[in-house]
């Protein structure tokens, strides 16, 4: 839907209201044919139809353009009223820039900004209504730290609160230690294996070694024996060379 032309001063040429809502252009694009519209109302109505609601020529989305640069120019020249008119602003802008202004009106409509309150205050009294909403929060005037509505205020009880609290704190405190508790288990846990498989390893090396050690033992005796069967072959030489 475009821009109530209600709220223009002045005369709005023709060219820039909407084919379709007759109404002055709101994020408009031109089809082939040179009709404008507004972006939502052509495509709400290529929806259900396949041509130009003004002169029937066969139009499709992929065809729609921007507005011509001029027309768009003299759109945004435009004067207007702001939408909070009844609410008594009286600010005339250009159509350029009536979304910046009505972003700030201080006559806007807006909601109030406690949870919970759903009553919509003109912008200048939001202040005012902050102070006085049944939503406003505060800190108790017991001292027991919390945050209050003011609509709680017959059922806050600092005691209760504080006991809730405290029950909460003991609880969490408890699943710390637990989760603590189960970290240096699983770490204890990782670090055993470890050792154990540390373990495993060094026994293992040791058996080689024992086993490298028999060899050489082994080794060594078939040595000696050789060198005896060897000094005892020389000496049977050197008694048969003496004997000769």
């Amino acid at each position: 839907m475009g821009y109530d032309i209600e709220r223009f001063v002045g005369y709005v040429n023709e060219g820039l209201l909407c084919s379709i809502c007759r109404d002055v252009l709101e994020d408009p694009l031109q089809a082939p044919c040179e009709h404008a519209f507004c972006t939502a109302c052509i495509h709400g109505w290529l929806v259900h139809h396949s041509n130009c609601p003004e002169d029937r020529q066969v139009i499709d989305v992929a065809l729609l353009r921007p507005l011509y640069r001029y027309m768009k120019n003299d759109l945004n020249r435009l004067q207007l009223h702001c939408r909070n008119r009844e609410y008594g602003c009286e600010m005339v802008c250009s159509l350029e820039s009536i979304d910046r202004h009505e972003r700030e009106c201080e006559y806007s409509q807006i909601p109030c900004s406690n949870a919970g309150c759903t009553v919509q205050i003109e912008r200048r009294n939001l202040d005012g209504h902050l102070a006085v909403c049944e939503y406003r929060s505060r800190d108790c005037p017991n001292g027991c730290g919390f945050t209050i509505l003011s609509a709680e205020d017959t059922q806050h009880n600092c005691v209760a609160e504080l006991r809730t609290e405290l029950e909460l704190l003991r609880s969490e405190m408890i699943c710390r230690v637990e989760e603590a508790k189960h970290e240096m288990e699983s770490r204890l846990d990782s670090q055993r294996r470890h050792m154990v498989q540390k373990e495993s390893i060094l026994q293992n090396e040791i058996e080689e070694l024992k086993s490298q050690m028999s060899r050489m033992m082994s080794d060594v005796r078939s040595l000696m024996a050789a060198e005896r069967q060897h000094r005892q072959e020389l000496e049977q030489a050197e008694l048969e060379k003496r004997e000769l």
